[in-house]
């Protein structure tokens, strides 16, 4: 009888022993038994956390929360391997489903794979893809100038500036096609405005309960106050961009013609696409929001940079004035001849992303060999929810060297001055594989465009205290909403590189604002 007792329990041990080597985590911090590692997670600045991780664990770490398995993907070469060379078993998301019932699950981002979401996808590449990006260089050259224009001459409310710039006029320019805005509290701005907050405030994981525990989803519509938010907040947001879309959709049916915008190409586009009215409203509303603090965050990096980085702003100048000259304004036909600023545009990207956590990919099975995955000879089970840390991956001492911490443009440049990759990001800030950002051209033209006429037209530098010492902000510091990282506020010196700069940046601003006035009609918005 003992010896049985103990051949049965050396069989066990033989066994679990054995179940633990094929199915063997990646490796990352010991956590508490059912809660696992939640409680060692940082839900305000997490990225830091997994850099540290790193250091000790490794490129690919293993957490336990409350049952949820989680990988953090720290390096590029893991990354890669996962979300793009296996794209097919990584190309899903997790299920928010405050944020699902609030949007009717209709932003692509957001959407789990499937017909509809395919549809949506390929109609937002053929609409912001490389080439159709060229589309939109109008309006962002006239934001670009009217930027320019609003930061020399009102320096103290540069954030101010970059917000009605990014965060309104350049996104509802190009996808519907207004004309500039004179102001942030426009009507248009307002409603935009209260739509991105809502989707920050929905979509920010550990939110609300029913996100990590989905049996609440069956509570009763009266006794759940986010269902009913859900609903009226649902209801509102697609009216008004059914409405916007519509009113597209009637100006190209009327056979008038029309400037280039994205909501232009779905309609012409939507028979192909097989796409309804809901689905392109929903597209146009997901376009506005995606490029609203992504592109207002990084510029705010951008003066940062420029602020702490004097002899790089320099450099850059000492570019424009060799290539543009200092007749007129940088433009488009430039963008091939100004890889400095490029480099520029790629390390702002990399060093400080706006989202340094990147966007969570679930494993999918495609074929039932795939329910699981292997990877390095670490088991990820499906389920995983696997999150890319731009914020670690930017900087990987494998890909970028051993200064990849430091701000150096020069990274991107190969010997000769010369983009080492025009095809290369040089930065993993839009993501990976399917679930790249399909916004990616037209984001890199904007911010090239705003770059290029902001130094050229004037020198950025930071305000000095009462011994003329500059006060410039701290080197780390930044500020947090959850998902989105920005600089803190700070003041800075605009100066004017020339009374010609002046003069000419002055006269191309009343050219765009006299063909704004000629189009203006926001009021029907």
């Amino acid at each position: 009888m003992l010896w049985e007792i103990l051949v049965l329990g050396l069989t066990v041990l033989t066994i679990s022993h054995l179940f633990k080597k094929v199915n063997r985590y990646p490796p990352g911090p010991r956590g508490l038994p059912i809660l696992g590692n939640i409680f060692q997670l940082d839900s305000v600045k997490p990225w830091h956390t997994f850099a540290k991780w790193k250091e000790v664990y490794g490129p690919i770490i293993y957490l336990d929360v409350a049952g949820q398995p989680v990988v953090i993907l720290n390096s590029k070469k893991v990354a890669e391997d996962l979300l793009e060379r296996r794209a097919s078993n990584y190309a899903d998301r997790h299920r928010f489903i405050v944020l699902d019932k609030t949007t009717g699950d209709s932003i692509i981002a957001f959407m789990r794979p499937g017909e509809r979401w395919r549809k949506m996808r390929r109609a937002s590449d053929h609409a912001l893809g490389l080439k159709a990006s060229n589309n939109y260089h109008n309006a962002q050259t006239n934001e670009s100038v009217l930027l320019a224009y609003g930061i020399l001459n009102q320096p103290n409310t540069w954030q101010s500036q970059i917000e009605r710039l990014a965060s309104s006029s350049t996104s509802l320019s190009m996808v519907y096609d207004l004309p500039p805005l004179h102001s942030l509290h426009d009507p248009a701005v307002n409603f935009m405005n209260s739509f991105v907050k809502c989707i920050g405030r929905v979509a920010m994981p550990g939110s609300f309960l029913v996100d990590m525990f989905p049996i609440l989803e069956r509570v009763p519509l009266f006794l759940v106050k986010w269902k009913r938010d859900a609903e009226i907040n649902f209801n509102k947001f697609s009216s008004r961009f059914e409405d916007m879309f519509s009113k597209v959709k009637n100006e190209v049916a009327s056979g008038n013609e029309q400037r280039p915008s994205f909501c232009v190409n779905l309609v012409e586009n939507q028979k192909q696409n097989k796409l309804s009215d809901q689905d392109c409203a929903w597209l146009a509303g997901a376009l506005y929001s995606a490029g609203h603090e992504t592109t207002a965050t990084t510029m705010n990096w951008f003066i940062f940079s420029m602020i702490q980085f004097p002899e790089i702003q320099m450099r850059a100048q000492e570019e424009l004035d060799r290539i543009v000259g200092r007749s007129r304004l940088p433009s488009f036909a430039d963008i091939k001849h100004l890889p400095y600023i490029h480099a520029i545009v790629k390390e702002v990207l990399r060093w400080r992303p706006a989202v340094p956590t990147g966007v969570p990919h679930i494993p999918i099975e495609v074929l039932l060999s795939l329910l699981d995955d292997y990877y390095e000879g670490y088991f990820i089970p499906k389920g995983t929810l696997c999150i890319p840390c731009a914020w670690s991956i930017n900087r990987d001492t494998e890909v970028y060297g051993s200064d990849a911490d430091e701000f150096r443009p020069e990274r991107h440049l190969n010997e000769k001055g010369q983009l080492k990759d025009e095809t290369d990001e040089g930065h993993v800030t839009y993501g990976f594989g399917q679930r790249i950002c399909a916004g990616r051209y037209v984001a890199n033209n904007a911010l090239f465009i705003q770059l290029a006429v902001i130094l050229w037209t004037m020198r950025l530098e930071a305000i000095r205290d009462s011994t003329g010492v500059p006060l410039k902000p701290e080197i780390h510091a930044e500020d947090s909403n959850g998902i989105f990282v920005r600089p803190p506020p700070f003041e800075i010196h605009a100066v004017a590189r020339s009374q010609d700069a002046e003069a000419i940046i002055q006269q191309a601003r009343d050219e765009v604002m006299e063909e704004a006035l000629a189009r203006l009609d926001v009021s029907q918005y």
